[in-house]
């Protein structure tokens, strides 16, 4: 005859905390922080009350009861698993591993009775002798009367669990020395990594600072009669500045700025921003986000295509490249030119409160002027003027790069991301903005004009930088974003 089906047992295993932990279930169960749970575990990854497990048709569950620490299994987490045969599930992210196992039915589920079994009988009568003398000598029942003998192993239990309990509170105080050595360990090695980086950050800083001093010695010693002394100074600065960027580039190597992990285009954006004078360590978290988008934007349209094929087969990109890299800039300014008019030297802009801007710069005629161009007679008509300098490409070229190299030096402080800001509205609504800025590369750059003047800043000026930034990106590998042209400055000897 039968006896009643009862629930299958289950395994509860927990190895990795001290003391661990085996325990066995026919009922469901609670595990969790609090002394009131079946299984208490003083974790900081356990919640109070973390996980319940019980039996509902036919099948073991494990279900976790809203803990704000979670419930995962293989990494994902979980609000309720089955437990099948097997199932292991961590608590909270990096909490302690609970091993959930059903147990497979023992003979003893059907009575000797209606076996017969010898087996059957004598592993009922070892269960339940064992069990007896649990109760008996291990379970202290409070006032009950027992023999001396009884008395006396419990006494003896009792020693050995204290001696366990000593034992196991020396492995945490150990571990806990452990602990704290490893979080200072860390904490040192932060500390230093910040001390790295603020000392990189300074070093870079230094050396835009020298690079606004090599910009001034060059104009007083182009201005000079007597260049001699002059030079020497200026090749010695230069050598200087080399050897800063040496160090700064081990700071960066330290800090693993250029991470391994990062995508090929993620370290482009990184390395254009560096070439236009921009800090990698003091970038906005967004900058790659909004580069990437107007680099969408480039591959939306083909006037990137178009421009770079005009200025290629017009023999531009050299002799623009070549102006550039004579005066200390970065030959990436080459695609401002793009921006303002694809190459176009015959351009003409609309009719604004300062003239009209013409040719592949967009000089408006005042500041055409100022640098040395001279005006032709259609200067305010929309319309190609042969007898207009701005027209003249080479003429314009050397007064773009001449008023670049000054906002570079001067107002923008060799911050390239600001030149591009001051040449696009300079004089009407961005210039004063950043005047009104701190006269040091630090404290006046791009990044701290957004932050203070966002609201103030033409969309357009926003949209201008952002443009040129990305499209300097895509010229360094154009095939690794779809376009069909090799990078046109490429055969520089100087980059």
């Amino acid at each position: 005859m039968e006896t009643p089906r009862h629930t299958p047992t289950l395994r509860v295993t927990i190895d990795d905390i001290v003391p661990s932990i085996l325990r066995e279930f026919s009922s469901s169960f609670r595990i969790g922080r609090a002394d009131t749970n079946d299984i208490a575990i003083k974790h900081e990854y356990v919640s109070r009350q973390h996980i319940e497990v019980s039996y509902s048709k036919g099948q073991w569950w494990v279900e976790d009861l809203q803990s704000s620490n979670g419930m995962y299994l293989e990494g994902q987490r979980v609000m309720k698993t089955p437990v099948g045969q097997l199932v292991k599930i961590r608590l909270g992210l990096a909490g302690p591993i609970v091993r959930l196992e059903m147990l497979k039915p023992a003979a003893v589920e059907v009575s000797v009775e209606s076996t017969g079994s010898a087996a059957a009988a004598a592993a009922v009568g070892d269960r339940t002798m064992v069990h007896r003398y649990v109760e008996r000598y291990f379970t202290d029942k409070g006032n009950e009367p027992v023999g001396e003998h009884t008395l006396f192993v419990r006494r003896a239990a009792a020693l050995v669990q204290a001696r366990d309990r000593r034992k196991y509170h020396w492995l945490i105080a150990l571990l806990a020395v452990i602990v704290l050595c490893a979080g200072a360990y860390a904490w040192n090695i932060h500390h230093q990594l910040q001390q790295q980086r603020s000392s990189a950050e300074d070093l870079f800083y230094t050396m835009k600072a020298l690079d606004l001093d090599l910009g001034q010695l060059q104009k007083i010693v182009q201005a000079s009669s007597y260049h001699g002394p002059g030079l020497a100074e200026i090749q010695k600065q230069r050598n200087r500045r080399v050897e800063l960027e040496k160090n700064y580039n081990r700071f960066l190597a330290t800090l693993k700025v250029y991470d391994p992990k990062l995508t090929p285009k993620q370290k482009l954006i990184l390395r254009v921003a560096r070439i236009f004078g921009e800090c990698e360590l003091d970038m906005p978290k967004n900058f790659e986000a909004e580069v990437d988008r107007y680099i969408k934007l480039w591959q939306q349209t083909d006037r990137l295509t178009t421009g770079i094929r005009k200025a290629k087969s017009a023999g531009y990109i050299k002799p623009i490249t070549d102006e550039l890299l004579a005066q200390g800039l970065p030959p990436q300014f080459f695609y401002l030119a793009l921006q303002e008019s694809g190459f176009d030297a015959y351009s003409s802009g609309p009719p604004t409160p300062k003239g009209i801007a013409k040719g592949m710069w967009q000089f408006i005629p005042e500041t055409a002027v100022k640098y040395g161009l001279h005006l032709g007679p259609l200067v305010d008509l929309r319309r190609p003027d042969p007898a207009d300098d701005r027209h003249h490409f080479d003429k314009e070229t050397k007064a773009a790069v001449s008023y670049i190299k000054d906002l570079y030096d001067t107002d923008a402080q060799a911050s390239g991301f600001l030149v591009m800001a001051c040449y696009n509205w300079g004089e009407g609504r961005v210039l004063p903005l950043v005047r009104s800025m701190p006269d040091n590369p630090r404290e006046r750059n791009f990044w701290r004009l957004l932050t203070k003047y966002k609201s103030q800043i033409p969309e357009e000026t926003y949209d201008y930088v952002f443009y040129i930034a990305s499209a300097a990106v895509i010229g360094e590998d154009p095939r690794s974003f779809g376009f069909d042209f090799d990078n046109p400055l490429a055969d520089l000897e100087t980059r």
